[in-house]
């Protein structure tokens, strides 16, 4: 464990190399776990703004969850997450393919809305956790994700590095580059 900035980062981003395949493992992030992926509260509203946006890509099932219950519900904790569809995939998400996919961000890649993705889901497979005042940068493992780790040691990319955009995102450019250093 290192820490950057009173942030614990697991040594698991520098050791384990990462990068999904989705082509072997079709999404099924986002349809299997006992919960939909954490929101941040900021990222309610974004949701709300822009669910007109988002649902011409959303499976119809999805639409009709979301406007059921809408853009969130609530984990076991307690905490945000996105809504299920019959407590098992993601709202947001739409199958190509065999392959799932997000909504969300196919609304951003077409210019549709400014707002790629929960962060969760562009930092996934880390998690982050509280503890105490802080925060944990954890390592998510997890069996369908397999395919990402025969991936990652191929191309050489371990996850931090993987995961530039998205811990950026959360934390900052500042922070990435002390995280770097860190990693060395």
């Amino acid at each position: 464990m290192i820490i950057v900035d009173e942030i614990l980062v697991s040594d698991a981003l520098k050791d384990t190399f990462f990068a999904c395949n989705l082509h072997a493992c079709h999404g099924d992030c986002c349809v299997e776990g006992d919960a939909g992926a954490p929101l941040e509260e900021n990222e309610i509203s974004i949701l709300e703004d822009y669910l007109d946006d988002i649902k011409p890509y959303m499976d119809e099932e999805g639409i009709q969850v979301v406007e059921k219950t809408g853009v969130f519900d609530y984990d076991i904790e307690g905490d945000y997450a996105t809504p299920l569809v019959n407590d098992r995939a993601c709202a947001f998400l739409y199958e190509e393919n065999e392959i799932r996919y997000c909504a969300i961000e196919k609304a951003w890649s077409e210019g549709k809305i400014p707002f790629q993705k929960p962060v969760s889901c562009h930092l996934y497979p880390i998690r982050l956790d509280k503890v105490g005042d802080t925060i944990a940068v954890n390592y998510h493992k997890w069996t369908i994700c397999a395919p990402a780790l025969v991936a990652g040691k191929t191309k050489g990319e371990p996850l931090y590095v993987y995961l530039k955009a998205p811990l950026v995102r959360k934390f900052g450019n500042q922070w990435y580059e002390k995280l770097v250093l860190a990693m060395k």
